[in-house]
């Protein structure tokens, strides 16, 4: 059986050219075929077809909409639209005649929606791992992408009533309101970024018909005992407070760039108004948002108002973050206590979400934050921030140790979130420094790797040294996922040196009382004025510790070829 040959034309959408072209590829060879493909982007041409091949073609098949290509005269031609392919791929190949058409009613037709806490790299890698599993299957998939930016590739109503599964990967809480009838299964992302097709094979055999009780809508959605749990409801609120620490933080350094260090006393002016929509406005919100948002993830929408009002409680009390952490879970798990003890007519369930469970559920928060909770967690704050901001020398440059570990030892992971939102949240206390350290650890493992390939090239595959361009930039950018590839082929080396360089970043920057304001960005926020205290020191902290994970993993790593024969 011959290639097949393709020319996907992406014009001006070339990310989605590229996943067309990964998503064909990936299809093929679950059908063990051959394939060619062509990528034309806006004034670019990748992997030209071979005229030779072209001439001898009995089709083509043409992907996306471009001029006419007068190599293409006399040949039968098969069109897709990139929609087609993203959804689809092994469908669209079936449609040559060249892939066996499965037994029975043909493939399913699968939604999946995938989102992480920082909507960055674990959103969009799940949404590849579930595409090529599917293609694998021999099953048509639509992938929505909930980032840091909104809902990408968003599922039409029509998609979702079509559907005969629906996916969730995700690591944070996702709505499920619009999937009731539906059968849906509920899983975390790294089983969909490790095995996409064994995530959706088990999905098939355990997912459960979405319930249609308005006031907790995924409780009857099968969640794997991997999903539930404090660390799952935590990283829902922490994701949902980072936008309001990004804009607050940045906000209140360029305050300090346009009037001072003393800006918030000269009102009326610029930067003043900057400051107190920053202070006032943005950060106010932190604590309120990650309560509500915990309680969000719990108890789904009716857990919002009591979780977010005993956030502000926290605040008020002085109980900050710790404080809305407690709230959210107190709010999130009153909720989900009353929905099931209270029992109404059906004329009458309508009033749950709205009125009966926010009424009942805010009263209770509100009264064991006042009278339980708040003064034992305000004091509980209150040591810590103490501790933390008194902490120098030897004491500072431990805590920096452990968190830069953690940021390294599985880079996007659980403990690396564990790590990131212990940062996160101290923003919020104003103690910024393990922010700081956190960030600077969470940039070393993708520079040190992209770094170690040209030095070393010798110990890479082709494909890894093809990574490590890729790698250099999301390590700038302070995504830690891109040293994943690199680990998953060679994890008892790779790791450890990553950790090692983490950790010392993560120590010198403690030690030299380096702060952060803003959580995420990486390089691109540093030049901003007041954004970061001690910018020299940071760059220290980044070199050194890129330096030392690339001498370990010059150390320690092998050739390529040697790495592949001996299995490691």
């Amino acid at each position: 059986m011959s290639d097949i040959l393709a020319i996907v034309e992406g014009g001006d959408r070339e990310t989605h050219a590229v996943l067309a072209r990964e998503a064909l590829r990936q299809a093929a060879a679950a059908a063990n075929l051959g394939i060619e493909i062509e990528l034309r982007t806006a004034g670019s041409v990748r992997d030209p077809l071979d005229p030779a091949r072209l001439g001898a073609a009995e089709t083509v098949l043409i992907v996306g909409e471009g001029a006419e290509d007068a190599r293409l005269a006399g040949l039968t031609l098969h069109r897709a639209t990139l929609d087609e392919v993203l959804a689809d791929p092994a469908g669209v190949l079936a449609r040559l005649d060249v892939v066996a058409q499965a037994p029975g009613t043909g493939p399913l037709r699968i939604v999946a929606v995938t989102s992480c806490p920082t909507g960055i790299a674990h959103t969009f890698m799940a949404a590849e791992g579930l595409q090529g599993g599917a293609a694998a299957l021999g099953h048509a998939i639509r992938v929505e992408t909930q980032g840091s930016v909104g809902a990408q590739d968003a599922l039409t109503p029509a998609e979702i009533a079509e559907a005969d599964l629906v996916v969730i990967a995700a690591d944070k809480q996702v709505d499920l309101a619009r999937f009731t009838g539906k059968r849906v299964f509920l899983s975390p992302t790294k089983p969909a970024i490790t095995d996409g097709a064994g995530l959706i094979t088990r999905a098939l055999a355990e997912a459960r018909v979405q319930g249609q009780d308005a006031a907790a809508p995924e409780a009857e959605a099968t969640t794997g005992a991997e999903n539930v749990g404090v660390y799952k409801h935590l990283m829902t609120g922490v994701s949902f407070m980072l936008p309001f620490v990004v804009a607050g933080g940045l906000l209140i350094a360029i305050s300090f760039a346009l009037g001072g260090i003393y800006v918030y006393e000269n009102e009326g002016t610029l930067g003043w108004t900057l400051f107190q929509i920053g202070s006032a406005g943005a950060f106010a919100l932190m604590v309120p948002a990650l309560g509500g948002y915990i309680a969000y993830s719990i108890a789904d929408r009716p857990g919002i108002a009591p979780g977010m009002v005993g956030g502000m409680i926290a605040v008020g009390i002085g109980a900050g973050f710790i404080g809305g952490i407690a709230a959210g879970f107190i709010a999130g798990y009153t909720v989900q206590a009353l929905n099931r003890a209270i029992r109404l007519p059906k004329t009458l369930a309508g009033l749950m979400p709205v009125l009966i469970l926010p009424l009942l559920a805010t009263a209770a928060t509100g009264l064991l934050m006042y009278y339980v909770v708040g003064a034992p967690t305000a004091r509980l704050l209150a040591a810590m921030t103490g501790w933390l901001q008194g902490m120098q020398g030897t004491s500072a440059a431990v805590l920096g140790l452990i968190l830069g570990g953690m940021m390294a030892v599985d880079m996007g992971g659980p403990v690396n979130k564990a790590a990131y939102a212990f940062g996160v949240t101290l923003i919020s206390s104003g103690v910024t420094e393990p922010m700081a350290a956190v960030m600077c650890a969470g940039m070393t493992p993708p520079l040190a790797l992209a770094l170690a390939c040209r030095l070393f090239p010798a110990r890479f595959t082709p494909d890894e040294r093809e990574a490590g361009n890729a790698a250099f930039v999301l390590g700038l950018a302070f995504v830690t996922e891109g040293a994943i590839p690199f680990a998953a082929r060679d994890p008892l080396r790779v790791i450890p040196s990553l950790i090692a360089g983490s950790a010392v970043a993560g120590a010198i920057c403690m030690a030299l009382s380096v702060r952060l304001q803003v959580p995420h960005g990486g390089i691109f926020v540093l030049p901003i004025p007041n954004a970061v205290g001690n910018l020299t020191g940071f760059v220290i902290a980044l070199v050194v510790g890129t330096a030392v994970s690339v001498a370990a993993l010059g150390a320690l790593k092998r050739s390529a070829t040697a790495t592949v024969s001996a299995g490691a």
